[in-house]
C-alpha cells in the first residue's frame, strides 16, 4: 500500500491529504502529534534523533581524526563539516585525497555519493512545499540521511500534520544531530591523535550506513537496488580510486528502477 502524501494545496495549507490511519483507528500517537504546537514539534524531532547519536558522534570523532591523519588542519577539517555536511561524501574524500586521487575524480565522487540528496528533497517537496525561500535554504542546509528519514517516516504516520509542524519537527531532528555532528569533528580534529591505535571507530561507519538503510528498504525495488549494488561494489573493489563505487551506485539505482516498473506494469499502474 502506497505511503499517504498530500497533493499541493493541503501540503501548503496543512490540511491533510487524505484519512489518517493513526485517526481513524482512534491512534493516541497520532492524536498526540496533531495536537502538538510547534515547539513541542521541536522537541519531539529533537528527542526522536537522539538515538542516532550514538554512532554520529564517534563517526563525527572519526572523520575528525582520519582528515587530520590525511594532511589537514584543524581549519580546514571544521570548514569540511560545516560547509558540506554530509559524512559520507566527507570520508570519500578524505580518503581519495590521502589516495592521491586528482582533484576531478574526489570532486565527481563527492558528488555522486551525494546524489541521494535530489531525491530526498524531490521526496519531501510534497509535505514542505508551502515553506518560504528562506525555510527552504535552511532544509537543504540540514538535511542528511538522518534528519530525512525521520522526516519523512513522521510525516508519511502523520500526514494530516500542519507545514509548522513539520518544519518545527525537521528543525528538531536537524539541530539535534547537525550540530553534535560539527562539535564531536571538531573533537576529533584536535584532541583525536591522543587515541590509541588499538581503539578501533571504524566500526561506526558500517553501523551508521545500516541504521539509517535498513528501515527504508520497505520493497522489493529497494531490495533489488540494495543487493545489486552490494554485489557490484564488492566485484569492482580492485578498482582504484574508489571507481567501483561510483560504478555499482548507478547500476544498483537501475536496478531498482527496472524492479519497479515491472511492478507498476505487472499492477496495471503507470510505468
Amino acid at each position: 500500500m502506497p505511503a499517504p502524501r498530500p497533493d499541493s494545496q493541503q501540503a501548503s495549507a496543512g490540511v491533510p491529504a487524505g484519512e489518517d490511519l493513526g485517526d481513524r483507528t482512534g491512534d493516541r500517537a497520532g492524536a498526540r502529534a496533531l495536537a502538538r504546537t510547534p515547539a513541542q514539534a521541536f522537541r519531539h524531532g529533537m528527542v526522536q534523533s537522539l538515538a542516532f547519536l550514538i554512532v554520529i558522534v564517534p563517526f563525527a570523532v572519526l572523520f575528525g581524526v582520519v582528515a587530520t591523519e590525511a594532511g589537514l588542519d584543524v581549519a580546514q577539517v571544521m570548514g569540511f563539516s560545516v560547509l558540506v555536511l554530509a559524512g559520507a561524501s566527507q570520508f570519500t574524500a578524505v580518503q581519495l585525497l590521502s589516495d592521491n586521487a586528482s582533484a576531478f575524480i574526489v570532486i565527481v565522487s563527492g558528488l555522486a555519493v551525494n546524489l541521494r540528496m535530489a531525491m530526498y528533497s524531490a521526496s519531501l517537496v510534497p509535505w514542505l512545499r508551502g515553506a518560504t525561500g528562506r525555510q527552504k535554504l535552511w532544509i537543504a542546509y540540514a538535511l542528511i540521511d538522518q534528519s530525512y528519514a525521520l522526516s519523512i517516516q513522521h510525516y508519511e504516520r502523520h500526514p494530516r500534520l500542519s507545514l509548522q509542524q513539520r518544519l518545527a519537527y525537521f528543525a528538531g531532528a536537524a539541530v539535534a544531530l547537525c550540530v553534535p555532528w560539527i562539535v564531536a569533528t571538531w573533537v576529533g580534529a584536535t584532541v583525536g591523535q591522543a587515541i590509541p591505535d588499538d581503539i578501533a571507530l571504524d566500526f561506526a561507519m558500517p553501523i551508521t550506513f545500516l541504521a539509517m538503510i535498513a528501515p527504508m528498504l520497505r520493497t522489493p525495488a529497494h531490495l533489488a537496488a540494495c543487493f545489486v549494488s552490494i554485489v557490484a561494489a564488492l566485484a569492482l573493489a580492485g578498482l582504484p580510486s574508489g571507481l567501483g563505487l561510483l560504478i555499482a551506485a548507478p547500476i544498483g539505482m537501475a536496478t531498482g528502477a527496472l524492479v519497479e516498473k515491472r511492478m507498476a506494469n505487472r499492477d496495471g499502474g503507470p510505468a
